[in-house]
């Protein structure tokens, strides 16, 4: 098991995040193959609750420019995409980010699991890393989670971690065949993340040098 790590925090972002299970860390080009493979085998799993699997599959080549893209956007600080890999980086087993489409002092946390790795804890586990990441390294004063109504994996990684149901938002998220569907709002605030469940995470976060940030 990972103890806290004992050094001061440090200006971000936090390119690399290890947990008890795993690397959570900025996207590279080389994973594109490994993303492309995730996406691939977890379709069906993912194209009910995630708008953009229905752009799926992509080639290897489309892979790679995401993956540029992604690393662009980390680097000058646009957005925060993450991938979730097993601890020898040799599998991916999911996606997440500290997304800034919320605005100043905010993000929204978004994850996927490899279809064959559902139902281990793996999403609570990444969500609850990127929560601490957000307020003790970003020092964010709120951060959401959003989900449809009948996710209920979704839902129970939010209430794990203690956010809490602010509102179900009417027809705002589209679908592929062009009709919307609701969105509930899950939120945690900077005042109340002390006592929260996600607290609790245990990590290391490493900054892009390699130099320890918590």
């Amino acid at each position: 098991m990972l103890a806290f790590g004992m050094v001061e925090p440090r200006p971000g972002p936090a390119y690399r995040i290890e947990t008890d299970r795993l690397v959570v860390r900025c996207y590279q080009p080389s994973d594109a193959a490994l993303l492309k493979a995730a996406i691939d085998a977890s379709l069906d799993a993912l194209r009910p609750w995630m708008p953009w699997a229905h752009g799926e599959p992509e080639t290897l080549a489309e892979k790679v420019s995401r993956m540029r893209r992604f690393r662009g956007e980390f680097d000058l600080g646009h957005d925060f995409a993450y991938g979730a890999f097993d601890r020898a980086e040799t599998e991916l087993l999911g996606g997440s980010g500290l997304h800034t489409r919320l605005g100043p002092g905010a993000r929204e946390i978004g994850y996927w699991i490899h279809a064959a790795h559902t139902g281990k804890g793996l999403a609570t586990e990444i969500a609850g890393a990127l929560t601490r990441v957000g307020f003790e390294i970003e020092q964010l004063q709120r951060i959401e989670i959003h989900c449809a109504p009948d996710n209920a994996r979704s839902i129970a990684v939010a209430r794990k971690l203690g956010y809490v149901h602010e509102a179900t938002l009417r027809e705002r998220v589209a679908r592929h065949d062009g009709s919307r569907r609701d969105s509930m709002i899950w939120t945690l605030f900077a005042g109340d993340y002390p006592a929260s469940p996600a607290a609790a995470t245990r990590l290391r976060a490493f900054d892009v040098t390699g130099q320890a940030l918590c």
